[in-house]
C-alpha cells in the first residue's frame, strides 16, 4: 500500500427507499473528486446501502412478542424495537440501557445493527441482508456506468471493548481484500510476525468515517484515493474467525456450551 492518499466525502441528499445509490455516489464523485478512477475505494454507510434496498422497517407495523416486552423492560427499549432486534439477532448475549448485546452472523454487535440514526422517523433500518453481495452490486454498477476498477467496502460503526466513542467497521467488502496477512514478515528486530493479520477494511472505513460524520451531514459515501490496495474480481468479502478463536468472544463462545 501507498504511505499518502486522500479522503473524499461523497454528499448525495437523503437516500431514500428504492433509490438508484450506484447512481447518487457517481454523480457525487464527479462533483467532489473528479468521478471515479482506477484503484477508488468507495465506502458507503451501511444505513444509506439497506435504505435504498428497501430494507427500512416501520416501528407502528410491529406487534411486539411476550419476549419483547420482558427484554423491552430489562433494558428500557421501545418494545417494538426490541421485537426487530430479536428477529434480526442469532441469540441475545445480555444488554446494557437501551441496548440489546447480540450474535448476529458470527459478530459480537449492538442491537444487531438495528439503527434508528438517519432513518425516517418512526422507522428503523437493520443492516443490509447481504452485505457483501451489496458490495460487489454497487461495484459492478460502478465499472459498467464508469469503467473504473474499484473496490467497495459497506461500513457500520461500532463501539470497541472498554473504549469510548464509535469507528469504522466494514461488514461488507468487494474487490479488494479485507484483510491482509503479515505473518512470516520480520518486526524491526528481525523477529518473525507470528499472529499480525491486518484489518485494512476496517481502518479504511474509520478513515472514511472522519468524513462522513454520524449525524445530519448528508455524506454516506467516501472515496479513498491512492491507497495502492490490488483491486480484483477475486475478493471473498469480509474475512471473520470463529467465536472461540476470538479473544473478546472466547468467554461467551465457552458459556454457550
Amino acid at each position: 500500500m501507498n504511505g499518502s492518499f486522500t479522503v473524499h466525502g461523497l454528499p448525495t441528499g437523503i437516500i431514500r427507499s428504492g433509490d438508484p445509490i450506484a447512481e447518487r455516489v457517481i454523480a457525487a464523485a464527479i462533483k467532489t473528486c473528479g468521478g471515479f478512477r482506477d484503484g477508488d475505494v468507495l465506502v458507503l454507510a451501511e444505513t444509506a446501502v439497506a435504505t435504498s434496498e428497501g430494507n427500512v422497517i416501520r416501528l407502528f407495523e410491529i406487534v411486539p412478542s411476550a419476549h419483547a416486552r420482558r427484554l423491552a423492560e430489562q433494558y428500557q427499549m421501545d418494545p417494538a424495537t426490541a421485537e426487530v432486534v430479536l428477529r434480526e439477532s442469532d441469540s441475545i448475549v445480555g444488554g446494557i440501557s437501551g441496548f440489546l448485546l447480540c450474535m448476529k452472523g458470527g459478530t459480537l454487535l449492538p442491537n444487531a445493527g438495528v439503527d434508528a440514526s438517519n432513518a425516517p422517523p418512526g422507522c428503523v433500518t437493520p443492516l443490509p441482508v447481504n452485505p457483501d453481495e451489496s458490495a460487489r452490486t454497487i461495484r459492478q454498477a460502478v465499472e459498467r456506468a464508469t469503467g473504473a476498477k474499484i473496490g467497495v467496502i459497506i461500513a457500520d460503526s461500532r463501539t470497541h471493548a472498554m473504549r469510548c466513542g464509535c469507528s469504522g467497521v466494514a461488514i461488507g467488502c468487494a474487490g479488494i481484500p479485507s484483510v491482509i496477512d503479515d505473518r512470516g514478515r520480520s518486526d524491526l528486530f528481525g523477529r518473525k510476525l507470528e499472529v499480525t493479520k491486518r484489518a485494512v477494511a476496517d481502518n479504511i472505513a474509520s478513515a472514511a468515517e472522519l468524513v462522513m460524520g454520524e449525524a445530519d451531514e448528508c455524506i454516506p459515501a467516501a472515496v479513498i484515493r491512492g491507497i495502492g490496495l490490488p483491486v480484483s474480481d477475486d475478493s471473498i468479502g469480509v474475512e471473520s474467525i470463529a467465536a472461540d478463536e476470538c479473544l473478546f468472544m472466547g468467554i461467551f463462545a465457552k458459556g454457550r456450551k
